[in-house]
């Protein structure tokens, strides 16, 4: 559904030109980054727990990073729309003031395959981070997936950052593994011990041996820019997720439909953090949001709604139950992104709830016309435990 009044599209670039650099910003700060990274998997529920009166958990950084997920699936494009357009709106968000340019991963509707979009974007674009939200690592071989990534990486000069997730219960994820023919079980151990094994081979390990990968004769990998590799985050949010955040994991990509539940997951992955003898400013703490923007708020929900049902079969009523979604005016919409970012959100990873590319578009310029909005986050608190 367009808006009343929908504003100018955004200028298109010439394909091969370098796009301009990224707009300053005002108080919401945000950056250009090559470092930061979204994604779905598991849902943090609802949660009685109070909220600390000390605030949110510190933060990781005085900087808002604002990405896009970029519209990969056919469900997001008129008849008529070209996807090799995605290369053009990618350029066209950094040019916006976007930091990051996000794809999710699936094979259940047809789409744009994730790491292929992010190859074409690594030597189009300049600034911004190419992430995952999230890949489902089970959908592919280790070992090659490896080497893909570290040539995104490569590609990209470092800016890749993955988001990784086991999928989903029932019809959103458990057809994945019966597609890829892997076992469902012990799904979420096998996600971390891929990681793991990425993370070796990047590093030039020559063997590896865990419960579900064992290689005795390693060939030598192609090693991405960083020694360590592109940051992975986890996109989960349940008990076992968050611990497994604050261990192992370099970044937090959920979409809590209460940003109070965001607050209370941030402190339990740090807590997590701390007792794996891990710096809790070490790990990012992102956002997956659905936004829609238009003059009239009705109109921005029935637009929402359409592209609930379009891409999930399901009304916006049971989709803001279980994920974080802002619909209204573009002072609705800062006030509920202004809300996760109090809560302790540091990268914002939004996907515009728009039908077609030009739709898109539009949404792109209203989105980042927020950003002077957005507010400064308060510089990192000390917090001191009982006893010490």
């Amino acid at each position: 559904m367009n808006t009343d009044a929908p504003p100018p599209t955004a200028t298109p670039i010439a394909p091969g030109a370098p796009p301009p650099p990224a707009k300053p910003v005002g108080t919401g700060e945000l950056r250009p980054s090559a470092n930061s990274s979204i994604g779905t998997g598991e849902l943090l529920p609802p949660t009685s727990d109070p909220i600390d009166p000390g605030g949110p958990p510190p933060a990781t950084t005085n900087l808002i990073d604002l990405g896009v997920l970029l519209p990969t699936g056919t469900a997001q494009w008129a008849k008529d729309d070209d996807p090799r357009e995605l290369i053009t709106l990618g350029r066209s968000a950094e040019h916006l003031g976007f930091t990051s340019l996000f794809v999710n991963d699936s094979l259940l509707t047809p789409r744009i395959e994730a790491l292929t979009l992010l190859a074409a974007l690594a030597p189009t674009t300049e600034t911004a981070t190419l992430g995952t939200g999230a890949l489902l690592p089970f959908l592919r071989r280790p070992v090659q997936t490896a080497q893909t990534l570290a040539s995104i990486d490569l590609l990209s000069h470092g800016r890749l950052t993955l988001a990784v997730g086991a999928g989903f219960p029932g019809r959103f994820g458990r057809p994945f593994y019966d597609l890829s023919e892997v076992p469902w079980p012990r799904r979420f151990a096998r996600l971390d011990e891929t990681v793991r094994l990425w993370r070796a081979l990047w590093q030039g390990a020559d063997s590896f041996h865990g419960e579900f990968h064992h290689f005795t004769d390693l060939p030598p990998a192609l090693r991405p820019t960083r020694p360590s590799g592109p940051p992975v985050w986890l996109a989960g949010a349940t008990p076992t997720a968050l611990a497994r955040t604050g261990r192992l994991y370099d970044g937090w990509l959920p979409y809590p439909p209460d940003p109070a539940d965001y607050t209370t997951g941030l402190r339990d992955i740090h807590e997590a953090a701390t007792a794996a003898d891990r710096s809790p400013e070490a790990i990012t703490p992102a956002l997956f949001i659905t936004v829609r923007i238009d003059n009239d708020p009705r109109t921005a929900r029935a637009a929402l709604d359409d592209y609930a049902r379009a891409t999930y079969g399901m009304p916006l009523t049971d989709l803001e139950k279980i994920q974080a979604v802002a619909a209204g005016t573009a002072e609705q919409v800062a006030r509920r992104l202004s809300q996760y970012v109090t809560a302790g959100a540091r990268h914002l990873v939004t996907r515009p709830a728009a039908l077609n590319l030009r739709a898109q578009r539009e949404q792109l310029e209203r989105v980042a016309a927020l950003i002077p909005d957005l507010p400064t986050p308060s510089p990192p608190r000390t917090r001191v435990r009982p006893g010490q």
